[in-house]
């Protein structure tokens, strides 16, 4: 039972960080190989960055400070996308993956991770979600642009800055429905 005042939304429906497990070694290589699929089947709308948790350490060596590249997460790659089952099966079967982190059985879809997580993973490694900045207000009509509503317009109803979410009421099956998208999914018409 969902509680009064939330509203349930598949997850597929935004772009999420995921946890994928490889061959330990084999992480830049399932980089690679996920990069080349994605490319080649034309998954670009729904698989975005693939990357490698690294962070540059200083060894010393014979008397000679050397500044290498250290995996954070041996054996882990992380991909941000929109789980469908298109997209769950791109990366599930490339070549070094063994499996989604997260995943309760064969076939189930993986839990993402969450906003702050990806953060400080991705700072940690000198990579900043970058700041959006939106040029909307309450009762702007803006454009979908990505996502599964992709190509739907809407009215702006609320704005979450903290979240850098937008909800946009829809018109689906002949009446509004509220949907809640990134800032980067829309765009102002």
């Amino acid at each position: 039972m969902f509680k009064e005042g939330r509203t349930h939304r598949p997850r597929f429906m935004e772009k999420q960080w995921y946890v994928v497990h490889t061959y330990s070694g084999y992480e830049n290589k399932v980089k690679a190989n996920l990069e080349k699929r994605v490319a080649s089947m034309g998954m670009e709308d729904k698989i975005f960055r693939v990357v490698v948790p690294e962070e540059e350490q200083t060894d010393v060596k014979n008397g000679k400070k050397k500044v290498v590249k250290k995996k954070v997460f041996p054996g882990y790659v992380l991909v941000e996308l929109i789980m469908t089952d298109d997209s769950w099966y791109v990366v599930r079967n490339t070549p070094g993956v063994t499996g989604f982190v997260g995943s309760s059985g064969a076939g189930s879809k993986p839990t993402p991770l969450l906003p702050e997580e990806v953060n400080a993973i991705l700072k940690k490694m000198g990579i900043e979600e970058k700041e959006i900045d939106i040029d909307v207000e309450i009762g702007d009509t803006v454009q979908i642009n990505e996502g599964f509503f992709k190509n739907f317009a809407g009215t702006v109803e609320s704005i979450d800055y903290d979240k850098k979410k937008v909800k946009v009421l829809v018109n689906m099956f002949g009446r509004e429905t509220p949907v809640e998208v990134g800032f980067s999914q829309i765009s102002k018409m």
